[in-house]
């Protein structure tokens, strides 16, 4: 006997406990409420989240595109199954990342996170392991043994002195191959051209086979484009319903131009990065009355529409309210990983929490380790691990070198040829002992 009306109501009650959902007033009233929404998930057909869009197609944008860029031949090996059967189907040893790959223009948003709610952290790992998702601009990402970083070198006014000092630090611990990307602390075409200029001519004079970007909102980095600023990779935050959307300043067709103009500039590439965050859509009203991790893998249709070259969810930036505790952000920063993996995307993971947050850096650790085992395509480098623009901790360039030390895992392989070239690293993991700075990283500095 059905006990939920409807496919949102019944996603929102499965959905395990987080603090977003409660204070919205979708939660489940009970475990055992939960117990029984996941009982009743588990028996609906894979079809019916084709049939019953959560959002109207009429009312909203990646509704349409999630309906309109449905591929049936690809999700015909399991047009057939239940969401539980499906969990059954990614589970079994027979199912490789390479069906994996093949199956995941075939599958939506709502399908990934159903199954996703019935998983145990175990399943989320296990099956998020199984496909690699390998992206090129300068170097390789995502490849089997590799593990990336972005390189974070924020500063509180914009200093390109210090910017540039915590890019050398970052460098020197072997951080900065997926990205170097910094977060500006003013948001104008002055700012943001001069800080692009800065990252092309480092990375220019020490050859760093990697990529820079400034993260600014997108129509700021398309006008520094314009005016012949450097531009490699753009950015953007992006949610999962056009009014979150809109309360980004964005839209589909902004990102349809952004994405252009970035592949005349570089063809042949993977030329966008996007960030997203369970809470996102909920923070602005925009939600629908969908539960925050649905409409977060509802961003990843968006960001799978311009086959990016990194995307990641920032887990617990968007603070408490959402996700209020460590448990919560470990729970979600696999569910993260494991629903962008499945739907064929680039995933990192922002491993970060707010300092009002009811986590510490211990549960960070813990989430580090389990999405290293799942197979996470990169994670941030920080100094410190404390961002000092953005004010909340996430991940240090130690910490890259703990879990590629503990897993074996190696940067992305131009990048680490380069590393023996500099004489920084050796094998793409131990750091060489020196106490002097290489000329070439005095010669940025004195810039």
């Amino acid at each position: 006997m059905k006990r939920f009306h409807d496919l949102k109501t019944l996603l929102a009650k499965a959905t395990p406990p987080r603090s977003g959902d409660q204070l919205a007033g979708l939660a489940a009233e009970s475990a055992e409420e939960r117990v029984l929404a996941q009982t009743e998930l588990a028996d609906v057909p894979l079809r019916r989240f084709l049939a019953e869009p959560i959002i109207p197609y009429e009312e909203d944008a990646v509704t349409r595109l999630i309906c309109d860029s449905h591929d049936a031949a690809a999700f015909a090996p399991v047009s057939a199954l239940t969401v539980g059967e499906f969990r059954e189907f990614l589970l079994a040893d027979e199912t490789t990342g390479d069906t994996l790959t093949a199956l995941a223009p075939g599958i939506t948003p709502e399908m990934a996170a159903a199954v996703s709610k019935i998983m145990r952290v175990q399943d989320l790992i296990t099956v998020g392991a199984k496909p690699r998702v390998i992206t090129r601009f300068r170097n390789t990402l995502g490849l089997a043994g590799r593990l990336s970083t972005r390189l974070q070198p924020n500063h509180p006014t914009d200093d390109l002195r210090g910017i540039a000092a915590s890019i050398v630090d970052g460098l020197l611990y072997a951080n900065g191959d997926a990205v170097i990307g910094i977060n500006p602390a003013t948001d104008n075409v002055s700012t943001v051209e001069a800080l692009l200029r800065m990252l092309d001519r480092v990375r220019e004079s020490l050859d760093i086979p990697t990529q820079t970007c400034v993260l600014a909102h997108i129509t700021t980095q398309m006008e520094a484009m314009r005016r012949g600023a450097p531009v490699d990779l753009v950015f953007q935050s992006i949610a999962g319903t056009e009014a979150a959307n809109h309360a980004f300043g964005i839209s589909l067709a902004m990102l349809d131009e952004a994405a252009q103009a970035a592949r005349e500039r570089h063809p042949g590439k993977n030329v966008m990065y996007f960030e997203t965050g369970q809470g996102s859509a909920l923070s602005s009203n925009a939600h629908h009355g969908v539960d925050q991790q649905t409409c977060e893998a509802r961003a990843y249709a968006v960001a799978r529409r311009y086959q990016p070259l990194l995307v990641n969810t920032v887990v617990g930036f968007i603070g408490p309210e959402y996700l209020f505790d460590g448990k919560q952000i470990i729970r979600a920063g696999l569910e993260d990983h494991f629903c962008g993996k499945l739907l064929g995307l680039p995933m990192g993971c922002d491993v970060c929490y707010t300092n009002h947050a009811e986590a510490d850096q211990d549960d960070m650790d813990v989430l580090l380790t389990l999405l290293g085992a799942a197979g996470c395509n990169y994670i941030m480098g920080v100094p410190g691990a404390d961002d000092i623009m953005l004010h909340y901790q996430s991940t240090s360039f130690h910490d890259a070198l703990y879990l590629r030390s503990l897993l074996g895992l190696k940067p992305a392989p131009e990048f680490d040829a380069w590393l023996t070239k500099m004489g920084i690293a050796e094998d793409g993991l131990r750091l060489r002992n020196t106490k002097a700075l290489p000329p070439a990283f005095e010669r940025v500095l004195l810039c």
